[in-house]
């Protein structure tokens, strides 16, 4: 770690950016944040925040800087890097471009975070021609940065907005596409999010749904007509072909998957949305995947909403640097949750916190049973205002100690669930970590308000920081 200035972008080891060091720090002074407009009313192009979270600086909580898209209705949703820790050991290789797919629109952004840190530019358009003809996938969304320099965005879909899981390849320098990662005849039916493991020579694939039908909000219906994902998929590394399918449950809708970032290790989990259950994967003694549940978040008996029974609705997951939490978020029930998985088989929960949701006390929801809570959440205020939505994207700092909160998970959903979120817009918040014993606490004096934005309130969603992140950087 000592020589790390002579090598390439991030850190040696997980544990090397867990601890930091005097050439890179753990402590984040920025972050970067897509916004959205799609869906609010507001005919505004989505944008690129940088929030100042440094406690010392006069703009602390404050958004610093917007870079607008050149676009309107392009849907911003996740990001990656151009190179991350997978090229530490290139000393030619920097991050210094953040890649932005767009999900609705299917263009992909790369921005110019090197110049200026606190100021991105716009560096480049792929147009969503190119990612229609060079590779018939549509519906761009995770992006991950390859050991190779490349850079690989997984898709929900086909041009047309049928569901298809498969992977654009971009060129790490010119950013051109240089067409599929996939090869052979078989591809799954439905995409979303995606991690390798060279060292295990896997990649698995999440699905979420039909493109088309996702884009009109949640029809509980959709579910028995198969347009949910319900597999994992599970990709041969080397020869890009895809081997075999997991089934984790017809109402699952794996969403977020990560490995443990141990790069020897042969495990992780992931986050099933509909049916809210944690799934651990894992290579078997066979050399073969498999899963097995070992998180539920029982439903709760409601009147008032959409359906007699509130999924806790899993959105969003992800694990510590040192392998020791688990954290997701449940977006409709409102609460952000902490596991010690030094067992990775028996997760054990040590931390909780209400951060809004759908069963607050004094709203058109009615809890009838509850198979963990006493009575229903208490509305969450902070500094006098009262949060619209749930909790959604997470973010961990490098040291573990903070965990960054959104609230909007996608403009059409965000619509449907909370109607009170695209008119006040969506918030970011920190919880600090209590990360000897577990425990979780709101940071009282850290909001970013995105309904004070001078186009009107927006949607924020997924965080990134400059040096990178738990949700971004691959060892391998």
């Amino acid at each position: 770690a000592e020589k790390c200035g002579a090598c390439g972008p991030g850190f040696a080891s997980p544990l090397d950016a867990m601890k930091g060091n005097v050439l890179k720090g753990p402590r984040e002074e920025i972050v970067y944040v897509p916004c959205i407009y799609r869906n609010t009313g507001r005919k505004k192009p989505d944008f690129l925040a940088t929030v100042d979270v440094n406690p010392q600086s006069p703009h602390y909580c404050e958004v610093i800087h917007r870079l607008p898209m050149p676009n309107v209705g392009d849907e911003l949703h996740h990001s990656g890097w151009n190179t991350c820790s997978s090229c530490f050991g290139d000393a030619t290789k920097k991050r210094n471009r953040l890649i932005l797919p767009s999900f609705i629109s299917s263009r992909i952004y790369v921005v110019d975070v090197g110049t200026d840190p606190r100021a991105p530019r716009l560096f480049k358009v792929v147009n969503p021609e190119d990612v229609f003809w060079k590779c018939s996938l549509g519906y761009p969304h995770t992006s991950h940065c390859l050991g190779s320099g490349e850079i690989m965005i997984s898709t929900l879909g086909d041009p047309a907005g049928s569901g298809k899981g498969g992977f654009i390849l971009l060129d790490g320098e010119t950013f051109e596409i240089k067409g599929n990662w996939e090869k052979g005849d078989k591809i799954p039916a439905m995409g979303y999010d995606f991690w390798y493991q060279p060292r295990h020579n896997v990649l698995i694939s999440t699905e979420w749904g039909i493109p088309k039908c996702l884009g009109y909000g949640f029809d509980p219906t959709d579910l028995k007509k198969g347009r949910y994902g319900r597999h994992l998929n599970v990709w041969d590394w080397t020869t890009r072909t895809y081997i075999q399918a997991i089934d984790v449950g017809e109402d699952a809708a794996p969403l977020e998957i990560r490995f443990l970032h141990n790069p020897d290790a042969a495990e992780g989990y992931v986050g099933c949305t509909i049916s809210s259950a944690i799934h651990r994967f894992y290579k078997t003694k066979h050399g073969d995947w498999a899963a097995e549940k070992v998180i539920q978040v029982p439903s709760k008996k409601v009147e008032g909403w959409l359906l007699p029974d509130m999924p806790g609705f899993i959105t969003d997951i992800l694990i510590s640097l040192d392998d020791r939490f688990l954290y997701f978020s449940n977006w409709l029930h409102g609460d952000i949750r902490q596991y010690d998985i030094s067992n990775t088989r028996e997760p054990k929960l040590v931390g909780q916190v209400f951060v809004g949701g759908s069963i607050t006390k004094g709203g058109p929801v009615t809890v009838c049973r509850d198979e963990e809570l006493q009575s229903q959440p208490d509305p969450f205020v902070i500094q006098g205002k009262r949060v619209p939505g749930g909790p959604q994207m997470i973010q961990l700092s490098l040291d573990g100690q903070r965990l960054y909160v959104t609230t909007s998970l996608y403009s059409a959903w965000d619509r449907q669930f909370y109607p009170n979120l695209i008119e006040d817009g969506s918030v970011m918040l920190q919880l600090d970590v209590d990360t000897e014993r577990g425990g979780l606490t709101v940071n009282q004096s850290f909001l970013v308000d995105f309904g004070r934005e001078p186009d009107g309130p927006c949607l924020a969603h997924e965080i990134r920081y400059p040096g990178g992140d738990c949700t971004s950087d691959i060892w391998v």
